[in-house]
């Protein structure tokens, strides 16, 4: 593993414009960037990344599993106890899941294994730039000359996206919806959109405020048209609060990502992961902030509210002592501590391995990095080339 210096395109800028990537530069500060890119073996890509979270996906599945089974988990989860229902119903039917994505520390072989620093499960962003515009890169690196044609990326992400959506076997519309004020999320349900269509599918996109409930009890859209099938890039338990959320089960409406998602996008899945097989190489120690093992943990550690996203009020101890904090909104729920997997640091950056998976298949690479040791919603996108 390498992070490469690289020439940008001269005409990036244009590209991204033509293929619809209209967040590549979110209040004039750069998110992605290509003076650089990460290049990787093939064995550190499917021995240390591929096969890895392949594993760590089944051990996901027995989370669920007993969250579904045992109720002390969903209330430790801090799932409110009239959703328990919706979500092992959801995983009683095995509904299909779309996509996710696992965010490791990792610097490369002989660096000893990538380690888990989360799961987004639920809502993950990134998928764009990570399934189309990153491999656009490759394809006119390799045209320019910059890179051989042997050059390859970890990224079968689109192509299966795209079989993953006729697998839902879903008939009439499918809706899809975001909060309205995020481009970031606004390009991401376009994609997903784009993919859909490609699989024979007829998407319909609207803002997450336009969804209405009917006297029935049913969910319809901004033209009260029945919605039965809505992608939500939304998390659950921000819909858990909304006074329509209580009609969700009594609606004939399917859901993606399924309810049962909500046990694996929240920061507790990492303390039971641990429980189930702990000094698993690819996993930290992870406990309940009032039920720690200090000597499992030590004194480097890493602070996680149950419900942070993008690195909101993720705080850094070291020695014991708080090294580095993020603000945010969350901690109020709960938080879990991590034993500390220090990011690698190339040129200063610190990349974070974000191994995206479809159909609850490990299908391709993002990267992000940031002067910073804490990943967030500022951190920058760079692309990445498998080279032998």
């Amino acid at each position: 593993m390498e992070r490469i210096k690289s020439a940008e395109r001269s005409d990036w800028h244009k590209v991204a414009q033509e293929l619809g990537f209209r967040f590549h530069t979110p209040g004039g500060e750069p998110y992605w960037r290509e003076d650089a890119y990460y290049a990787f073996s093939i064995n550190e890509i499917e021995d240390d990344l591929e096969n890895p979270v392949a594993e760590l996906e089944q051990m996901c599945f027995a989370v669920v599993e007993r969250a579904c089974r045992d109720e002390e988990v969903l209330e430790r989860l801090k799932i409110p106890r009239n959703f328990w229902d919706y979500i092992q119903q959801s995983w009683k039917n095995r509904a299909r899941n779309l996509y996710g994505r696992m965010d490791f520390s990792y610097s490369g072989d002989g660096g000893g294994p990538a380690k888990l620093l989360e799961y987004n499960a639920d809502t993950p962003t990134a998928l764009y730039e990570a399934a189309v515009f990153q491999w656009r890169w490759l394809e006119d690196l390799q045209k320019s000359g910059q890179l051989p044609e042997s050059a390859d990326q970890f990224n079968s992400i689109h192509e299966t996206l795209i079989e993953a959506f006729e697998a839902f076997g879903i008939e009439g519309p499918l809706h899809l919806a975001c909060e309205e004020n995020s481009e970031e999320d606004l390009g991401t349900i376009e994609y997903l959109a784009d993919c859909a269509e490609q699989a024979g599918l007829s998407p319909y996109l609207l803002p997450i405020s336009a969804i209405g409930l009917t006297d029935l009890g049913g969910f319809v859209d901004g033209e009260d048209r029945s919605i039965y099938n809505l992608f939500k890039l939304y998390p659950w338990e921000w819909i858990w609060k909304d006074e329509f959320a209580v009609h969700l089960q009594r609606s004939r409406m399917k859901v993606i990502e399924p309810p049962w998602k909500a046990i694996l996008s929240n920061k507790g899945l990492l303390p039971y992961l641990w429980q189930l097989e702990p000094g698993h190489p690819n996993l930290l120690p992870a406990f309940f902030e009032d039920a720690v093992d200090t000597e499992a943990l030590g004194l480097n550690f890493v602070r996680k509210p149950l419900f942070s996203r993008e690195g909101a009020n993720i705080e850094i101890f070291e020695d014991g002592c708080s090294a580095e904090t993020a603000g945010g909104p969350y901690g109020a729920e709960g938080a879990v501590v991590q034993a500390l997997s220090p990011l690698p640091s190339f040129d200063a950056m610190h990349p974070v391995m974000g191994v995206w998976l479809v159909a609850s298949r490990p299908v391709g690479l993002g990267i992000r990095e940031d002067v910073g040791r804490i990943t967030t919603d500022g951190s920058r996108f760079v692309p990445h080339v498998i080279l032998e």
